[in-house]
């Protein structure tokens, strides 16, 4: 037995070395406990800001003024209140409220209520304040009212991150009414690229006069197809704003709004009292490319809307375009002669939508001076064509050796909320285009994500205000020389 009891002791002692046995584990043990010691431990106390929070804001201790706001009294610290400058000039100075233990706070903001309240003042007793979507118009009103910089600005990070179809109308509201300059810019934005996408009837009828106008208006409008689609679309929003109980299958919307227009006489609609007010958004289309297209034109006789005064003077530039243009007065805009504001004014709008991967060709519909456009996208290049014998046309074709554009291409692609999950600007750019060639209009990289919008801006015969004041500086010059 003592053999096997100093055999089984044996099995935990090593030799030192030195003749001396040490159990295993011993110095491991030191070694451990040492470490142990000198390893931060990590446990979650109750922070500062959630004490201070409970303690001070919620249960109101050592409270030495008290705001009475919304039939709710509450008891709060004045070296807390004055982080806000609406509090901070109230309690300092000679005015009277420095020396009242208590103060009504006059709320009359419709948006605020006791819960907007409550977190605006409480975030001054807070590090962190979290506000959802669908409350921070509430509290954005809030943080106005007592001025907290900090806590406006978070709520307009988070409406700028959160614009959708549900949101947008209230967002912009709220951001005009309440100075957010760069939430009212984002959602013009959106608007701009995802409006004729959505057209939902709910979204429609939630837009203000003034913004539809902004948008439709814009030279960053994504039109789908051609600006004859955005004379369609502000039948639709105008048809709805006269017409708010409307709420039938959207599918049939542009149909009521055919059938409800032309039921007027000529031009009856924008002079009625309902009608005057939306003269302005008819105003806005460029027509130079709707009466481009003869389906188009007829459609316009159809509905009546649109009085023939201002149709005619556009008729006329049109003839005067086609006899320069035919006449080899014209052949093409020039960069350096269009400043950018005249591009935007007066180019085509028009675009498309790349469903998946693949290969695609198109043109948009509508006389275009001869020159016959070509796109196609394929292995991720976007390629415009001036076409003159590799495909057929219906139209007749410029035989002009040369031809310019001025064309600029944006392409975006959007989730299910309308935000950018990728984009590509691309400059305005001047091509000289000799028949049939080609040129690479943009590239986009293995990044990007399907389906996903081209918006282009194309200006194919030089705009009459800069041919008209090229005429007139030539006139100048040859009166000078004569006298």
């Amino acid at each position: 037995m003592g053999n096997l009891s100093s055999r089984l002791h044996g099995e935990d002692k090593q030799d030192t070395g030195n003749g001396l046995k040490r159990t295993l584990g011993e110095d491991s043990d030191d070694e451990s406990s040492s470490s142990l010691m000198n390893t931060p431990q990590r446990k979650k106390l109750k922070s500062t800001a959630k004490y201070i929070y409970q303690t001070l804001f919620i249960n109101g201790e050592n409270s030495d003024i008290t705001i009475k706001a919304l039939n709710k009294d509450w008891p709060l610290h004045k070296i807390y209140l004055c982080q806000s400058s609406y509090f901070a000039s109230m309690f300092s100075g000679s005015w009277r409220e420095s020396t009242l233990k208590e103060i009504t706070v006059d709320i009359p903001d419709q948006n605020i209520d006791e819960d907007a309240f409550k977190v605006a003042l409480g975030s001054l007793y807070l590090d962190d304040v979290l506000i959802e979507p669908g409350r921070v118009v509430s509290i954005l009103a809030a943080a106005s009212l007592v001025q907290l910089d900090g806590l406006i600005q978070q709520c307009a990070d988070i409406m700028s991150e959160n614009i959708s179809p549900k949101t947008i109308g209230t967002y912009h509201s709220a951001a005009c009414a309440y100075g957010l300059q760069e939430v009212e810019t984002n959602c013009v934005q959106w608007l701009e690229r995802n409006l004729m996408v959505v057209q939902k009837p709910d979204l429609l009828l939630e837009l203000s006069l003034d913004l539809f106008k902004k948008v439709i208006n814009s030279p960053y409008l994504f039109v789908l197809q051609v600006e004859m689609d955005v004379y369609s679309l502000t039948k639709k929003y105008v048809f709805l704003k006269v017409n708010p109980s409307w709420h039938k299958d959207p599918k049939v919307l542009g149909k009521s709004a055919d059938e409800f227009f032309q039921k007027f006489g000529p031009e009856e609609f924008l002079k009625s009292e309902k009608g005057q007010q939306y003269e302005c958004l008819f105003k806005s289309l460029r027509f130079q490319y709707i009466i481009n297209d003869h389906a188009a034109c007829k459609q316009l006789q159809k509905d009546n809307i649109i009085p023939e005064e201002w149709l005619l003077p556009i008729y006329k530039q049109q003839w005067l375009r086609m006899l320069r243009v035919e006449q080899a007065k014209d052949n093409g805009p020039k960069e350096d002669s269009i400043p950018v504001e005249l591009f935007e004014l007066h180019s085509q709008r028009c675009g498309r939508i790349i469903p998946k991967e693949g290969e695609y060709c198109w043109r948009w519909t509508g006389f275009n001076f001869g020159v016959d456009l070509l796109v196609t996208y394929a292995n991720k290049l976007l390629v415009v064509k001036r076409n003159n014998t590799t495909h057929q046309v219906s139209s007749s074709i410029s035989m002009q050796s040369h031809r310019s554009i001025m064309i600029r291409i944006h392409v975006v692609s959007f989730d299910s909320q309308g935000r950018v999950l990728y984009e590509e600007k691309g400059n305005i750019e001047n091509y000289s285009l000799s028949k049939d060639e080609e040129r690479v209009l943009i590239g986009l990289n293995r990044h990007v994500k399907y389906p996903f919008q081209i918006a282009v801006n194309v200006l194919a015969v030089t705009p009459f205000s800069v041919n008209e004041s090229n005429t007139e500086e030539s006139e100048r010059q040859q009166n000078l020389e004569n006298n």
